[in-house]
């Protein structure tokens, strides 16, 4: 049986010995980052069974924009559009068995050590699930100098990763965002999430910009550790550094590695 055993030490049987801390200590974990941008769906009357789709609806601006009228011309029609998202319910799961002899002998509270294990497991579980969906985004931007960037909306890029990102990308993605419509995630703020070390020339660029007001900012996000140029920053662990990358040689220089920059309506996830 593969789980926790009493015969084996690393597996159990160190949960009885002379003079051992009834302190419980775990490995560290870090909270979820990427799940807490998440936009949860309502699927409880699809039935919640793996296999079954789940639908949401996309409606469009109107097909004609209204305008100033003419007093004796009556009030123009126009129509919109109706798309459709589906979504298919999966299961994830793991377990973590013990034997009744490591149970009755231990000193130490077996069910309770394997709920947290397991809690931990998960939050780096639906990280992962969580990522890949963000990284299923199509535009991409990569830099080509320090004041520069090229996009690409194939879900690709071949440019070579050899300049660090600053705050003049920052505002270059900003403005991008903001020219296709992006809608903020907040307020009036997109959201950032990579590595700490990505952004390790970004924190040097803002050392001396004076980033806050005193009144009015909060930090409301796991991770959270600044705001500049109407983007929120959070860091996260989980994700591995270049696991994200379109290419091997697209990273191939690591001056800075993957970072997403989001507004609303992310990834839609079903509960």
């Amino acid at each position: 049986m593969a789980g926790q055993v009493w015969s084996v030490n690393t597996s159990g049987g160190y949960m009885y010995a002379l003079n051992l801390s009834r302190e419980l200590r775990m490995a560290v974990q870090p909270v979820v980052k990427f799940r807490q941008f998440c936009d949860i769906k309502d699927a409880a009357h699809q039935g919640l069974h793996r296999g079954d789709t789940f639908h949401w609806n996309v409606f469009s601006d109107v097909a004609t924009q209204g305008a100033t009228l003419v007093e004796t011309n009556t009030i123009p029609e126009t129509s919109f559009t109706i798309s459709q998202g589906t979504m298919t319910i999966t299961e994830a799961g793991n377990s973590v068995p013990w034997t009744g002899k490591l149970d009755d002998l231990s000193e130490q509270p077996v069910r309770e050590i394997v709920r947290k294990v397991l809690k931990n497991d998960a939050k780096k579980a639906f990280d992962n699930l969580a990522s890949d969906q963000f990284n299923a985004c199509k535009i991409r931007v990569a830099a080509t100098a320090t004041d520069a960037i090229v996009t690409t909306t194939n879900g690709a890029t071949v440019t070579t990763n050899n300049v660090a990102m600053d705050k003049s990308h920052v505002k270059l993605i900003v403005d991008l965002m903001k020219e296709r419509n992006i809608p903020a995630y907040t307020g009036d703020d997109y959201y950032s999430l990579a590595w700490p070390s990505t952004y390790r020339t970004l924190k040097d660029d803002l050392e001396g910009i004076h980033q806050y007001v005193e009144q009015g900012f909060q930090m409301i996000m796991n991770g959270e550790i600044g705001r500049y140029e109407g983007v929120r920053f959070v860091e996260q662990t989980h994700i591995a550094k270049g696991s994200l990358g379109t290419a091997a040689t697209a990273w191939s220089n690591s001056k800075s590695d993957w970072a997403f920059f989001f507004g609303e309506d992310t990834v839609a996830e079903a509960i």
